[in-house]
């Protein structure tokens, strides 16, 4: 993993960005607070990372630009609880639609704020397909669990599914997704579960033990679309080291049997061992090798075409703030070395919102942009019942393992791989 900066830069990349997007709010008890978009934009201007950098406004889309995913009859249920029109009883919705329920609480403009996200995401598409720009962040993105017909984990409209079906249609026949949520992302996985033109890959807590409950290794994609679905669940309480270990074993390999024309990255934060909602144990440092990562991916198979997202993440004060600065810095070609000391004026304004945030979710900010995390992990060897490094236990290792070969043995050799081979 490498953080050069000496691909594509700033003047060669986009940052989506509208305050509209603080509209997305839930209610005050809610786990996703817009708060942490307006909190990781001051703190990126902050550092230094906008300058010189205008961003673009998401793309003023209409409904039709939302029903290559959604139905038509959910778009129209969105419209009209969020505006106080809704024929439908409460209970009715929830049913046919999950408005309302606790996830997906109804709250006015419900569908504008929705669909401005997706704006957002297009946005970022449009400039990389007009080659106006290598590489796009969208930090408002990344709805990955809503689906065709209903709202589901936070998730009204899927940016993600809308912006792809957008580029198959204008002239992208080989996309790559990967997501590296702590949920897995399913509502793209079954958008395009029998699509060979998309592969989703999505590196998640292990369904077992995490809602929505899927991602299990054996979900690789349907009919001629066999191989394109990758996925990777993880046991609670993985660390950088073994989330490392395990996205290197498995992605680069299938992304580079693919050969994908651009990568989009959602980079969900709440794999962060500080997350409420979540169980892994990933610090800012492991999220950010992680990027970067996917970062060196694009470079390599997709000639820095780079499409990236937000997603989850929970600790809006702490955690989301610092990992997507780092998100945005690495699309515009601007590391921030981990050691980097915040800015005290920053940190008294985060500590002001956070009163004004559930006491869930309101942890006080931290004051580098690191949690020391260690990011040197151990290549997979195959089968061989590799010793750990220091400061990894033999049963955490060989649980990781298990999974590590659960996907190659599902996946790899239908891409013409040998699964117990590390080389490929």
């Amino acid at each position: 993993m490498s953080d050069d900066d000496s691909g594509p830069g700033a003047s060669d990349a986009a940052v989506i960005w509208s305050e509209g997007y603080l509209s997305y709010k839930w209610a005050y008890t809610h786990p996703m607070n817009p708060v942490r978009l307006a909190l990781t934009v001051s703190l990126a201007q902050s550092l230094g990372v906008f300058e010189g950098v205008d961003p673009i406004p998401p793309t003023d889309i209409d409904d039709e630009a939302l029903t290559v995913v959604h139905t038509a009859d959910y778009i129209d249920a969105v419209r009209a609880v969020g505006s106080g029109t809704a024929a439908l009883s409460g209970p009715l919705l929830e049913r046919l639609f999950g408005l309302g329920d606790a996830d997906n609480p109804i709250f006015d403009g419900m569908h504008e704020a929705s669909r401005l996200l997706v704006g957002g995401t297009l946005a970022a598409a449009r400039a990389i397909a007009n080659g106006s720009v290598r590489r796009a962040v969208n930090i408002g993105g990344g709805m990955h669990h809503a689906m065709p017909a209903r709202a589901a984990g936070f998730c009204v409209y899927n940016d993600c599914a809308v912006a792809i079906k957008w580029l198959l249609a204008n002239g992208f026949d080989r996309i790559a997704y990967v997501d590296i949520d702590a949920h897995h992302g399913d509502g793209v996985q079954l958008e395009f579960i029998d699509d060979p033109r998309v592969m989703t890959v999505s590196l998640h807590q292990h369904p077992a033990t995490l809602w929505p409950g899927t991602g299990w290794s054996s979900e690789v994609g349907d009919g001629a679309a066999a191989g394109t679905s990758v996925n990777l669940p993880l046991m609670p309480g993985v660390s950088d080291r073994l989330w490392l270990r395990s996205f290197h074993s498995v992605v680069p390999s299938v992304l580079e049997a693919f050969k994908p024309q651009i990568l989009i990255s959602q980079c969900g934060a709440d794999s962060h061992r500080a997350d409420p909602l979540t169980d892994l144990s990933l610090t800012v440092d492991g999220q950010r090798a992680a990027i970067y990562a996917m970062r060196d991916l694009a470079d390599r198979y997709c000639d820095g075409r780079w499409l990236t997202v937000g997603g989850g993440g929970y600790g809006v004060i702490n955690v989301v703030p610092r990992i997507w600065t780092h998100l945005i810095a690495a699309t515009l070609g601007r590391s921030i070395e981990p050691a980097t000391v915040i800015g005290d004026e920053w940190l008294a304004g985060a500590r002001t919102i956070a009163d004004d945030v559930h006491s869930d979710y309101s942890r006080p900010p931290e004051t580098t942009m690191s949690d020391g995390g260690d990011v040197k992990y151990q290549s997979w060897d195959g089968d061989t019942g590799q010793p750990p490094p220091d400061g990894i236990t033999e049963k955490s290792q060989a649980q990781t393992d298990r999974s590590i070969l659960a996907t190659r043995r599902a996946v790899f050799p239908l891409h013409g791989l040998d699964p117990e081979d590390p080389r490929d």
